[in-house]
C-alpha cells in the first residue's frame, strides 16, 4: 500500500495528491497503543514500563486526568496542546517526570504530547488515558472521547494534534482483581463505536495487573494466577484476544532502571539475616518497615516503593540461593518475575504484525474513498487501476482474513470452537507451525495439513453452513490454500 501511494501520489492533481501523501505518511507511523482502565488500576506504572523510563506520574494528580501521548523525539519535551491548537512547552521536572502542574487551565487542554529519546518509543507510540470508570465524570468522558470518538477534528488543530486524536491501532485494558460489568462495557464500546478494523478483539489485550496482591505477605502469586487469568479470558473472550497477568510495579522498576547498587546491597544484607528474622520481616508491610533491623528504615521503605513485598521476597530468595548473584542478573530475574516479557512479546510479534495488515486495510479504504471523490476523472481512473492491481495480489488476502476473523471473534458470525480457533490462528500469525498446531513438523507434513484444512473449510462452506458462515469459510479455504503454497516455497510472503 505504501508503494502504491508513492507510485500514484506524484501523478495526481488537486486535493487528491495531498490526501494520498497523507495516507502514505500515516502508514509509516509507529504502532499506536492506548492504555485504558480504571482509576488506580496501575495504568501509568505500566506506561512507564513500556517506555523504559519513569516519566508518567503514578500518583493521582492534574496530569493523570488528561490524555497523554508518549512518542519518540530527538529531545525530551512536554507540550500541553490546547483545544485551539496552541502549544505550551514545559521541561520535565527534577525527577525527569511530567510536571504535576501544567500551567494551563484544565478545560483548555486537549491532551499532553510528550516526546522522549527512549529507544522503546522508536516503533511504539503509547497513549495513557484517564480512568474510564472514574467517579469524576469529566475524566471518564475525556478518555471515552479519545478512544471511541469518530467525530471530525477541528480544522484549527495542527497535524500533530489531529494525529494524536485520531485513535489507536491497539488497546491494552488494565484491570485488577476481577472484571466488572463496566469493564466489559468499556471494551465493547471500543469495539462497536469505532468503525476501524482495529476496534475488535484481535488488537485488544486485557492486562491483569497487581497480581502480586492476590497471595499476600509477599508469597508467590503465580500458582493461583493462571486459573484466574483463564477465567478472566473467558469473561472477556469477545472483547480481547488474551489476558496477560503482570506485576506492574516490578515491570516499571526493572525496565526503567530504578534499582540502584545501594538497593541491591540492601537486599543482600536482608538475605544474610537469619531465616527466622527474614520470615518475620516479610510477614507484612508494617513489620517490614517498623521492626528493628540492621538495614535502615529508609532503605526498606524505598525497597517497598520499588518492589513491594513480593518483589523483595523474590529477590531475597534468589540471593539466599546464590549469594554471589550479579546485580544485572538479579534485575533480569525480577523482570521475568513481573510477567512483563509476555506483554512485550505480544506487542513485538503479534500486535505489530496485525497492525501492518490493519494499516493496509485502512489505507485501502481511504484510497477507495479518495478515488470516489477525486475532482479529475483521470485521477479517479489512476487510483482505481492501482487499487485493483493490489487487490489481485495474493498478499491482499490477509486483509480478508482479518475481516472475517473480526466477525467471528466478536460473535457476529458463530462457528464451532475448534474452527474459530483455527481461523483466528490463520488470521493472527504468519508461522505455519503455530497456525497448523504442528510445531517441529517437516515441510511435507505442514503442506498436507494446510491442504487438508483448505478442503475441510471448503466442504463446510458448501454443506451445512449458513450464508454468513459460508462466506467466512470460503475466505478460510483460500487462506489455507495460499498457506500451503507458501510452505512449499513458491507462495507469497515466504520471507516472513
Amino acid at each position: 500500500m505504501a508503494d502504491l501511494c508513492g507510485e500514484v501520489g506524484n501523478r495526481l492533481g488537486g486535493p487528491a495528491q495531498a490526501q494520498v501523501v497523507d495516507v502514505r505518511r500515516r502508514l509509516g507511523e509507529p504502532l499506536r497503543v492506548a492504555i485504558a482502565g480504571r482509576l488506580k488500576s496501575g495504568k501509568s506504572t505500566l506506561v512507564n514500563a513500556l517506555i523504559g523510563r519513569r516519566v508518567a506520574p503514578t500518583e493521582v494528580g492534574e496530569c493523570t486526568r488528561i490524555v497523554t501521548q508518549f512518542r519518540y523525539g530527538t529531545s525530551d519535551r512536554v507540550d500541553v496542546v490546547k483545544r485551539n491548537g496552541a502549544r505550551v512547552s514545559l521541561p520535565l521536572d527534577e525527577a525527569g517526570m511530567i510536571p504535576q502542574r501544567l500551567g494551563v487551565a484544565r478545560h483548555e487542554v486537549a491532551y499532553v504530547d510528550v516526546t522522549l529519546t527512549s529507544d522503546h518509543l522508536r516503533d511504539l507510540t503509547v497513549v495513557d488515558t484517564p480512568g474510564l470508570s472514574s467517579a469524576n465524570t469529566s475524566v471518564s468522558d475525556q478518555a471515552r472521547r479519545f478512544l471511541f470518538s469518530e467525530a471530525p477534528i477541528d480544522d484549527d488543530l495542527d497535524s500533530d494534534s489531529a494525529g494524536a486524536l485520531s485513535g489507536a491501532e491497539a488497546i491494552i485494558y488494565v484491570f485488577t482483581q476481577s472484571v466488572r460489568e463496566d469493564d466489559v462495557q468499556a471494551l465493547e464500546a471500543f469495539r462497536s463505536i469505532s468503525a476501524r478494523l482495529s476496534s475488535n478483539p484481535i488488537n485488544s489485550l486485557g492486562l491483569f495487573n497487581k497480581v502480586d496482591k492476590l497471595a499476600g505477605g509477599g508469597q508467590d502469586p503465580w500458582p493461583i494466577v493462571a486459573p484466574l487469568a483463564s477465567d478472566q479470558s473467558k469473561v472477556l473472550r469477545r472483547v480481547v484476544s488474551d489476558v496477560v497477568p503482570v506485576v506492574g510495579l516490578l515491570a516499571e522498576t526493572t525496565e526503567a532502571g530504578r534499582l540502584t547498587a545501594a538497593d541491591c546491597e540492601a537486599l543482600r544484607q536482608l538475605a544474610a539475616l537469619p531465616q527466622g528474622e527474614r520470615t518475620v520481616l516479610l510477614a507484612s508491610v508494617d513489620l517490614f518497615t517498623s521492626r528493628e533491623c540492621a538495614i535502615s528504615r529508609e532503605s526498606r521503605e524505598r525497597l517497598l516503593r520499588l518492589l513491594d513485598l513480593y518483589g523483595i521476597s523474590f529477590a531475597i530468595a534468589q540471593l539466599v540461593a546464590k549469594p554471589t548473584l550479579a546485580t544485572g542478573e538479579l534485575v533480569r530475574m525480577l523482570f521475568q518475575a513481573s510477567g512483563f516479557p509476555r506483554l512485550r512479546q505480544t506487542l513485538d510479534h503479534a500486535f505489530r504484525w496485525r497492525t501492518d495488515a490493519i494499516k493496509a486495510g485502512w489505507a485501502l479504504s481511504s484510497l477507495e474513498k479518495i478515488a470516489s471523490h477525486a475532482e479529475r476523472p483521470q485521477d479517479r481512473e489512476l487510483l482505481r487501476d492501482a487499487i485493483e492491481r493490489v487487490l489481485q495480489q495474493p498478499e491482499s488476502h490477509r486483509l480478508r482474513l482479518l475481516e472475517v476473523a473480526q466477525l467471528v471473534t466478536t460473535g457476529a458470525v458463530d462457528l464451532p470452537d475448534q474452527m474459530e480457533g483455527e481461523l483466528t490462528r490463520l488470521a493472527l500469525s504468519n508461522d505455519p507451525g503455530w497456525i497448523l498446531n504442528l510445531g517441529g513438523a517437516d515441510r511435507d507434513q505442514m503442506v498436507r495439513a494446510a491442504l487438508d484444512a483448505a478442503t475441510r473449510w471448503r466442504a463446510y462452506a458448501v454443506a451445512g453452513a449458513s450464508p454468513s458462515q459460508s462466506r467466512v469459510a470460503l475466505v478460510a479455504h483460500r487462506g489455507f490454500y495460499l498457506l500451503s503454497q507458501r510452505i512449499r516455497g513458491g507462495g507469497p510472503g515466504n520471507a516472513r
